[in-house]
């Protein structure tokens, strides 16, 4: 029996492991989405999955853990358009800069369970958290720096997603649509890029 004959057993294994622990992150997504995260069971998971009811436990430790990872992966998504964002040599910066904050928006928008399970303190391992989100403010820090330079990106950063963060609650809130405010959270957003990069 060859070496390579031993490990095609354990591909498949790894494999089939890595579609489970897949299908029951979307699964999980799916329920965050539809009932906020009370409507978010390991049993519930396992059953849309098709899953033995132990199963999902081979994969996370409890409900917290399986949120986590589902918040982790919410800020990979978005690590991943900044990073595109950054490669793309077609947009000027300040278009990059703001659809840098609408995706952020978009996602408070279009999935707001997600948003604030991404925005509240892990309950799980905040390490996987942690690592994803800094991964997403170091690729927004690289599109700030294009337009205020790399002095002033950290701050600027800081500054721009707690403007964008704020936005998206008060829109979230009907605050931004009332009689009093009559604006939008992408107007803001605008408002905070000509702070910072004006004409």
């Amino acid at each position: 029996m060859t070496l390579s004959t031993k490990m095609a057993p354990m591909v498949t294994r790894v494999e089939s492991a890595a579609a489970t622990r897949r299908a029951l992150l979307d699964d999980a997504a799916e329920l965050l989405d539809s009932g906020g995260p009370d409507a978010v069971t390991l049993r519930e998971v396992g059953a849309r999955t098709g899953l033995s009811r132990g199963a999902p436990y081979r994969h996370f430790a409890n409900k917290d853990a399986l949120l986590t990872a589902v918040a982790a992966e919410g800020w990979e998504r978005i690590g991943d358009r900044m990073s595109a964002l950054v490669a793309d040599t077609q947009l000027l910066p300040a278009d990059k800069l703001r659809a840098a904050l609408l995706s952020v928006i978009e996602i408070s928008r279009q999935q707001p369970h997600l948003y604030q399970l991404m925005f509240s303190a892990p309950a799980g391992d905040p390490t996987a958290v942690a690592r994803a989100a800094q991964r997403m403010c170091d690729e927004f820090t690289a599109i700030v720096a294009m337009i205020v330079g790399a002095q002033s990106a950290q701050r600027c950063s800081a500054l721009l997603l707690t403007g964008a963060h704020g936005a998206a609650g008060l829109e979230s809130s009907g605050l931004l649509s009332n009689d009093k405010w009559h604006t939008t959270a992408e107007e803001l957003s605008d408002s905070l890029i000509a702070a910072i990069a004006p004409d």
